[in-house]
């Protein structure tokens, strides 16, 4: 089972029975609102997670990402959630400052 834990949505779980999943997909199918700005094609950096802890549960980073890092817009803690596969266990994430929804509550 997968699970992804969002600390700054007042610790919002999501739980799938699937073996590997894209990580903002599993969001947006729990009907979380999540800013993908390029249509979750890897080409912006607006649907990034903070990786909280669980790293090592997801997928290597994509040609894309490593774009994104070579350039100095993606941290070592980060990831795209357009690109990132969750293949096992449980990630915790928080969504990045600059990328909040205004209409959307955050917690600390």
């Amino acid at each position: 089972m997968l699970k992804i834990i969002i600390e700054n949505l007042n610790q919002r779980e999501i739980h799938s029975p699937d073996n590997v999943r894209k990580v903002i997909d599993l969001i947006h199918e729990n009907y979380i609102d999540w800013m993908h700005a390029c249509g979750k094609k890897g080409r912006c950096t607006t649907c990034k997670i903070i990786v909280v802890k669980g790293m090592e549960n997801l997928s290597p980073l994509t040609d894309r990402e490593e774009f994104f890092r070579k350039n100095n817009r993606l941290k070592s803690f980060e990831r795209l959630s357009c690109q990132a596969n969750l293949i096992k266990g449980e990630i915790r994430v928080k969504v990045a400052e600059e990328n909040k929804f205004p209409h959307v509550d955050y917690s600390d």
